[in-house]
């Protein structure tokens, strides 16, 4: 592990001995999923979705939920994202809820759904309808196995492959009937990365 990373110098490198700090991050290259991205808003749609993703043995995996900035609001996920190899399915939980066949992949063990936090994602998402999860994989508690000192998404994409996600959109209205394309490559990004993440991640721990 230690050899692994060590740099040229000797050092080991920022977010191993130490936690990299903002201003490291932000002079990564900014990167954003430029492939497909299939936007759910109907109950076909979501039977195929579930029909592409049930073929994946690891999806990236993520919420967006609606701002609250009153004292007290609070409001549950307005998207669930979810990445395989090479598409990204944004499923907008406001048109359609959780079918059963999505909560199915969200049930199902052999399929590793990987992101930061997604314990407190899953109690939401279940607000809406219940299920019983299985295979998901906290990238924050891997990072902590694999030594590393940022446990964020942006953190752990700079430490591992030294590249920077915006989070530019992350306070818009996630809940709106059409959602921007600027928000939908947010959306798309963040999951997608959050494989890349784990798939790095496993080459350390």
């Amino acid at each position: 592990m230690k050899n692994r990373d060590m740099t040229v110098t000797g050092c080991l490198r920022p977010g191993f001995d130490r936690r990299m700090s903002k201003e490291e991050i932000n002079e990564r290259p900014i990167r954003k999923w430029t492939g497909p991205v299939h936007l759910v808003r109907s109950r076909e749609q979501a039977g195929d979705a579930v029909e592409h993703l049930a073929r994946e043995s690891l999806l990236g995996f993520d919420t967006e939920t609606r701002p609250a900035f009153r004292k007290g609001q609070r409001y549950l996920p307005s998207l669930l994202q979810l990445a395989g190899e090479k598409e990204v399915f944004i499923f907008q939980i406001r048109h359609l809820g959780l079918p059963r066949g999505v909560r199915s992949i969200l049930a199902d063990p052999a399929i590793i759904k990987a992101g930061v936090s997604p314990d407190f994602d899953v109690r939401e998402l279940k607000k809406i309808s219940p299920f019983r999860e299985a295979g998901f994989v906290d990238l924050g508690r891997l990072a902590r196995q694999a030594g590393i000192r940022n446990h964020g998404l942006r953190g752990l994409a700079a430490v591992l492959l030294g590249l920077r996600i915006t989070k530019s959109a992350q306070t818009s209205n996630w809940a709106q009937e059409t959602l921007t394309p600027a928000q939908i490559t947010y959306a798309a990004t963040d999951a997608w990365i959050s494989r890349r993440i784990y798939l790095a991640l496993k080459q350390l721990v």
